[in-house]
């Protein structure tokens, strides 16, 4: 197998288990909504991941382990889909908030950046903003 293989197999590997945490959250509070289900077909698109993968995603998404990213931009931007999930509804549940907290984690936030970061996104996240902006207000906030 060659290198851009492996690659390619572990960046897919990385999207799988994305897709499952966001996943996780869209059940979170019960059954998915439409506009779960319409963010989840958007995101499998981008990720790659094709109809039957996300069946089998949807059945048991906690069969998928989180794999954290070595590019901190990467880490911020999967933070960054997943509170867009969060707040499709316009609120987060005492649920998503614990599994939220549990994916920064295991993303690679140490707990006092974890915390920092569900914070200053909770305080700023309005549910439809670019990652570009988002990014912008969270590096601005956690460097003062």
């Amino acid at each position: 197998m060659s290198f851009y293989e492996l690659f390619k197999k572990g960046h897919q590997s990385r999207n799988l288990a994305h897709f499952a945490s966001i996943a996780s959250l869209a059940k979170a509070d019960g059954e998915i909504t439409d506009e779960e289900t319409e963010l989840l077909k958007s995101l499998a698109t981008k990720f790659g991941i094709a109809a039957s993968e996300v069946i089998d995603i949807l059945k048991n998404p906690a069969k998928y382990p989180i794999v954290p990213s070595n590019s901190a931009e990467e880490r911020l931007e999967r933070i960054y889909d997943l509170f867009d999930m969060i707040f499709v509804d316009n609120e987060i549940s005492v649920k998503e908030l614990v599994l939220i907290k549990r994916y920064a984690i295991g993303s690679g936030y140490n707990v006092t950046e974890a915390n920092a970061l569900i914070h200053n996104s909770i305080e700023i996240y309005t549910g439809k903003i670019k990652f570009s902006e988002y990014k912008y207000m969270i590096d601005k906030r956690l460097s003062k």
